[in-house]
């Protein structure tokens, strides 16, 4: 059931975040941030090392897409 739980929030949430930064909307990079859990705990589930250890890069990369938009965005337009 948890495991179900944790497909449906990747799918959610992953295919959210996706479609908002192709948009250029810069929510895309937190609606990624909230997925990463559910991408840890999947993988960490099934034993998934690969995909475990790449989601702390994205992990990374979200928090700097959240940086780049949400403050230098503000620096840039004298905020």
């Amino acid at each position: 059931m948890l495991d179900d739980w944790l497909q449906t929030g990747i799918i959610l949430f992953g295919l959210s975040a996706m479609f908002l930064v192709a948009r250029k909307n810069k929510w895309g990079f937190v609606v990624g941030l909230v997925s990463q859990p559910f991408y840890f705990l999947s993988s960490w589930r099934k034993g998934q090392w690969g995909i475990f250890i790449t989601s702390f890069f994205y992990t990374a990369n979200w928090v700097y897409g959240i940086y780049n938009w949400f403050k230098e965005v503000n620096i840039r337009d004298g905020e």
